[in-house]
């Protein structure tokens, strides 16, 4: 007995996939793959050039704002030291107006001033003349330096003159002030200018404690103000 074929048969497509009755199996996700994460994308050539652009524009801004903070700050310290120094010169050349004052007082001796009532009267002028001086100096903050009599020698405002070989003081100290130092604020103006004691012949010099010091007569220091 023939089977009629049926042409619909033909056309029909062969089902794929597994078996009637079989479940397909789920699609497995790569591993360390979040459903709906997306993956970072690289750094382009240009953003990383603009990168190190902003970083060196950073820098350099960094560097002109410390620039502009230390000249900030000097500005500052030297119209501190252009209000307290300005005078420094008028002051130098007033000095020997208060050195001369000094000299005429203590070239009259009192058996003078006694005797002779217009002779006190000018002294008492000078004097008055020397104080007002004085405190005109100390309202600019310049002040008289005048070292005591067997205080260690300071080269800082003193100037030796002259060695003095005495054993009245001990050997590198003050022995003679000839003339009064000045400082103007903390600087010094004028050194005082002094003899410094010497030891007699037989013992070692010393700076005032026992250690040896060298003096030169006449020794410049710096007195710039």
């Amino acid at each position: 007995m023939n089977q009629t074929r049926n042409p619909e048969d033909d056309e029909r497509p062969e089902e794929a996939g597994p078996a009637a009755g079989q479940a397909q199996a789920p699609t497995a996700e790569p591993v360390g793959t979040e459903i709906g994460a997306e993956a970072p994308a690289e750094s382009s050539p240009r953003e990383a050039e603009l990168a190190a652009e902003l970083a060196a524009i950073k820098e350099r801004l960094l560097r002109a704002l410390a620039e502009t903070e230390n000249l900030r700050r000097r500005s500052a310290r030297e119209v501190e030291e252009a209000h307290k120094y300005a005078i420094t010169g008028f002051a130098r050349e007033l000095l020997e107006v208060a050195d001369n004052l000094s000299r005429a007082l203590a070239s009259l001796p009192p058996e003078a001033r006694e005797q002779s009532e217009l002779v006190q009267r000018l002294v008492d002028g000078v004097a008055l003349t020397e104080k007002s001086l004085l405190a005109a100096f100390e309202r600019h903050q310049i002040a008289k330096v005048v070292p005591e009599l067997g205080e260690k020698f300071d080269h800082n405002r003193q100037q030796a003159m002259l060695e003095i070989e005495t054993a009245d003081y001990p050997a590198g100290t003050v022995a003679q002030v000839m003339q009064p130092g000045y400082v103007i604020a903390d600087r010094l103006l004028r050194p005082a200018l002094v003899g410094v004691a010497r030891a007699p012949r037989g013992q070692p010099a010393g700076d005032g404690d026992g250690q040896p010091i060298s003096i030169r007569t006449g020794r410049r220091i710096d007195t710039t103000a």
